[in-house]
């Protein structure tokens, strides 16, 4: 069995004990009618959405959770069911640590879909990763999306947000549902997808993309990974050796010019007993362009291992949206708002 490490680096920081207690009955993968490449979840059924909200703002957020499941046995198949309770719960406390920062720029939707085991990706060539999540994840993802579009949409502009494997998806979805939609695509206000790099080459090879720039153009990507300056090149195995476009998400600029904490809105962290408060001045940043990171070098790096280390000391993948949730909240209103034209 895999250490409860790889599902604690995604969705939050759950107790592994809890998760034991919570999942041992849980029933087998292969069970689900969706593990067919050829079969995708169907989104009419309103249990397979995270969130479906009460249409209140101007715009909308369509929101892809990161990693939330991992197999506990080997002879599980790679890829989960939708409805597969540890994912479930693990993208409802993805939601809490992640969406929630967008909920004050729009509505926010999310869809439940089949995840690929990190463990299993991670380990993959890089184009066979991403074929895996064409096969799988990308999928579902786009079936939500279009059957968003049709039914819930109406027409508002959108943001896209996600983290990891969602980030690795939106990257699909931009390539090929945008791509091939060019009316929807003018609708999109931006699209924050993070923890997952986004290189130069896909940038060349969607030309119809654009990386952003500063705090509020849109129709953007807005990415970046989060590490220690310690982590030696090649070390972050989400990252690996692709060198991604990154923005600071404090000062909003692309270049190397450290953004000290004291600039910061604030990070969402647990406290001594477990809950997620506001932090002041906790995370710098500054991009490393060599690297192709983003580099925090305010946190106690044991520390932050001791919450969600998986992927090694100094790699700050899990923290990438807590680290900045704050500056990432009022982001998404400032662009949403230019959109708008609201002053």
């Amino acid at each position: 069995m895999k250490t409860g490490n790889l599902l604690l680096l995604r969705i939050g920081f759950i107790p592994l004990v809890i998760l034991i207690i919570v999942f041992a009955g849980c029933k087998r993968d292969d069970e689900s009618p969706y593990l067919e490449t050829n079969l995708v979840t169907d989104y009419s059924v309103a249990s397979h959405w995270l969130s479906l909200p009460v249409n209140l703002k101007q715009a909308d957020v369509f929101y892809v959770y990161p990693t939330a499941w991992y197999k506990v046995d080997d002879h599980e198949p790679d890829i989960c069911a939708v409805d597969h309770p540890m994912m479930m719960e693990g993208a409802r406390q993805a939601f809490a640590r992640q969406a929630t920062a967008f909920e004050a720029a729009g509505n926010v939707y999310a869809p439940f879909y089949r995840q690929a085991d990190a463990h299993y990706t991670l380990s993959l060539p890089e184009a066979q990763r991403w074929q895996v999540i064409r096969d799988y994840p990308a999928k579902d993802v786009i079936a939500a999306f279009e059957y968003y579009l049709a039914h819930f949409n109406h027409g508002r502009p959108f943001i896209l947000a996600g983290h990891s494997q969602g980030a690795n998806v939106l990257l699909v979805l931009l390539s090929d549902y945008l791509g091939h939609h060019p009316d929807v695509y003018k609708r999109m206000i931006a699209a924050y997808v993070i923890g997952y790099p986004v290189t130069e080459s896909y940038m060349a090879s969607n030309k119809h993309l654009k990386f952003a720039a500063g705090p509020d153009d849109t129709g953007v990507i807005i990415s970046y990974n989060t590490q220690s300056p310690k982590v030696l090149p090649g070390a972050n195995p989400v990252v690996a050796n692709n060198i991604g476009l990154v923005i600071n998400p404090i000062s909003w600029t692309r270049d190397e010019t450290p953004a000290p904490a004291s600039e910061s809105l604030g990070s969402l962290m647990p406290d001594s007993t477990g809950q997620f408060v506001r932090v002041p001045a906790f995370a710098d940043a500054r991009i490393d362009l060599t690297k192709g990171v983003l580099i925090c070098s305010s946190v106690n790096d044991s520390a932050m291992f001791r919450l969600a280390g998986t992927m090694g000391l100094g790699v700050y993948h899990s923290f990438d949206y807590p680290f900045y949730y704050f500056n990432l909240e009022e982001n998404a209103i400032r662009r949403t708002h230019t959109y708008l034209g609201i002053k």
